[in-house]
């Protein structure tokens, strides 16, 4: 089954999760986005073995310590979908000017798209394509645990930001209703920033998806 910790990066306090298969004790690490020393802590306290970087978007706080942590520990990335490598090809440049330590862009070793699968040990998740707040922003999830990992596509009470170069509001919302809710009101989630939450809540809550906006 699988296990997680949620492990806050940067000054962003960014929701970086360790994911983990309890039958195998193989890891992910779903969007380092730097405090590599507090990543790395956390694999060390869990006992269990890095196999892989998961990446939802290509934003700098979510990012950031991909590089670093693929050179050092020779770790395949998985993630986001292309059309978010302008943002990762950019990082260097908007390291400097967000005043964060010197980033390096890198490639990811696979792409993902939509209905593609990512394993973690005997895990298997489920990735969903989510563009608006990034255009190539991707969900994870595991049916079996009910757990979501939706980066900054959704938050408690919120949603993502869309004012970033190629985002759209109205696209974050149909990325919304018509790729996360169908996934289950019990479903919960980990945002990229914040408290958990779970669909159903955001469903009756949200100001800006809540089922009695559309009628």
């Amino acid at each position: 089954m699988l296990k997680y910790r949620i492990i806050p990066v940067t000054p962003y306090q960014q929701n970086c999760t360790l994911l983990w298969c309890d039958e195998t004790m193989k890891s992910a690490i779903v969007d380092p986005g730097g405090d590599l020393h507090r990543i790395r802590q956390a694999v060390k306290e869990t006992g269990t073995v890095l196999e892989k970087i998961i990446l939802t978007h290509g934003h700098l706080d979510h990012v950031g310590g991909t590089a670093e942590l693929a050179k050092d520990l020779d770790l395949p990335i998985e993630g986001p979908h292309p059309d978010d490598m302008f943002w990762i090809d950019q990082l260097p440049q908007q390291a400097q000017m967000m005043q964060f330590p010197p980033v390096e862009a890198f490639q990811p070793t696979r792409f993902l798209y939509q209905d593609d699968c990512v394993s973690v040990g005997n895990v298997t998740l489920g990735v969903r394509h989510c563009p608006g707040h990034t255009p190539g922003h991707v969900v994870l999830f595991d049916n079996e645990k009910k757990l979501a990992l939706v980066g900054d596509v959704l938050f408690q009470g919120s949603i993502g930001r869309t004012d970033f170069p190629r985002g759209d509001f109205d696209t974050l919302v149909k990325s919304i209703t018509e790729q996360l809710w169908p996934l289950g009101d019990d479903m919960q989630f980990i945002p990229g920033h914040g408290p958990m939450s779970n669909f159903g809540h955001e469903r009756a809550t949200n100001p800006f998806v809540a089922d009695k906006n559309f009628g």
